[in-house]
This record gives structure tokens, sequence and C-alpha cells, in this order.
């Protein structure tokens, strides 16, 4: 399901041949190198490795928040590095969705404007924003907290609120960076079982990068990173 002008299509993410290096004192560094993935619609792919392997990185460059030194990224068939800066904003905006270790809710505002700042780009009716939002909230057991703001909530209950802020605009492309990190094993658990129910629920692709075991075996799809290449996927990505 994608985002206004772009027909549903399923492969959401494809990642070809993708190298990521940094210039440094020593010598160039490379982050990622060769990296091909592919990521339908309605799939859930876990990333794994150790800490420094690149995984991050490969997952800004997904959601076009870095750029590839070499290689390819089409997201929806689209080349997003062919975009200038305010339609790529755009782009971003209305097909990819993300959710970070940190939920980064803005503390002065509450969980329901919290979930409709991407709505504030004004690519949808004030009216549809707000009822989906509220709708989201209903979903993930919030509905009592709309007015609430984020230092009345638990760690979860800020996790939940930055999951219905990435469904806001019901993105094609969902991106989540270590989201149970920050949470005890229970609460971890009723997370990681939520973004995998609501990702499917909107038939979205979802890309996870995570340390967690418990969260890793849920998917049915894994790729691990050593040291910037894939060693081991199951189905969706060549190394």
């Amino acid at each position: 399901m994608g985002g206004q002008g772009y027909s549903k299509m399923p492969l959401v993410l494809s990642m070809n041949n993708v190298s990521k290096s940094f210039p440094a004192a020593e010598g160039t560094i490379t982050v990622l190198s060769n990296i091909t993935l592919n990521v339908l619609s309605g799939t859930a792919v876990a990333i794994r490795g150790p800490s420094g392997c690149g995984k991050s990185t490969l997952l800004y460059i997904a959601g076009t928040l870095d750029r590839p030194s070499s290689g390819s990224v089409e997201i929806l068939g689209e080349n997003p590095w062919r975009l200038n800066e305010r339609r790529l904003a755009s782009f971003r905006n209305q097909h990819i969705g993300f959710i970070f270790q940190d939920h980064q809710l803005l503390p002065q505002c509450s969980v329901l404007e919290n979930v409709l700042l991407p709505s504030l780009a004004g690519f949808t009716s004030p009216v549809d924003a707000r009822r989906r939002a509220a709708a989201l909230l209903d979903r993930v057991g919030l509905s009592h907290r709309l007015g609430h703001r984020p230092s009345r909530l638990s760690g979860g209950e800020k996790q939940r609120v930055a999951v219905c802020r990435a469904l806001l605009h019901q993105p094609s492309l969902l991106l989540a960076d270590e989201p149970t990190g920050n949470l005890d094993p229970e609460t971890a658990s009723e997370v990681g079982a939520l973004l995998l129910e609501v990702a499917a629920e909107n038939d979205a692709g979802l890309l996870c990068v995570t340390h967690s075991d418990e969260l890793a075996e849920r998917f049915p799809n894994t790729i691990q990173l050593q040291q910037g290449s894939v060693q081991f996927d199951s189905r969706v990505a060549d190394s």
C-alpha cells in the first residue's frame, strides 16, 4: 500500500550491490559491501549482526536518510536519489515509516499530536488524519491516552505511539531500528508482536534492525551482517 500517485507494487524495496564507505585518517572505511536485498509488500525482514557491522547504515540508506557510495536503491520502483531535496522529503514522508530505539516523541505534544506530526506536510486532510490517528491509538490500546504528554507514558506505551506515528500515512516501507532495545523483556515481546501485526495488517514491507534473539525469531526472514556483508539470509537477500 503506497501513497498518492503510486500504484500498489509487490516489490517495495530493491537494493542492488549497495556499498557505503567513509573517508578516514587511516584510509577509506567500508561499512557496507555489495549488499543486495529485496523486500516485498507484506514481508518482514530482521537484520542482525554485531555492533558496527553496518546494520543501521543499511537501514538509513533504505530509508533515504543516507546515500550509498555505489549501487542502486529503488523504493516502489522509484530511484529516490533522482528527486530534489524537497521532493525526496515528500516521498519519504508519504511512503516510509520510521521507528527508532528512542521513540523520539515531542515532550511538549500530546499523544495524539505526536501521532499527527507526519500529517503536517498536508498530504492528508486534517479530519482524515485525526480519524486515522485515533483509530491507530485505539488499535494499540491507547485510546484513553490521547491527551496525555509522553512524560506520563511507560516505555512500552511511548513505543506504541511511535508505531502509530510511523503508520499514519499507511507507508509501503516500515523501518525499525532496535525498536525494543530500551524495553524490559515482557514489554519488548508485546511491542515486537504489535510491530509485526500492524505491518502485516497494513501490507507494509518491514525491515527491522535488532540485537534481540526473541524478536528476530518472530521474523520469517532474517539477514545476518558481518563486517558489512551478508553472511546468511533467509529467502529475501542475495550476497
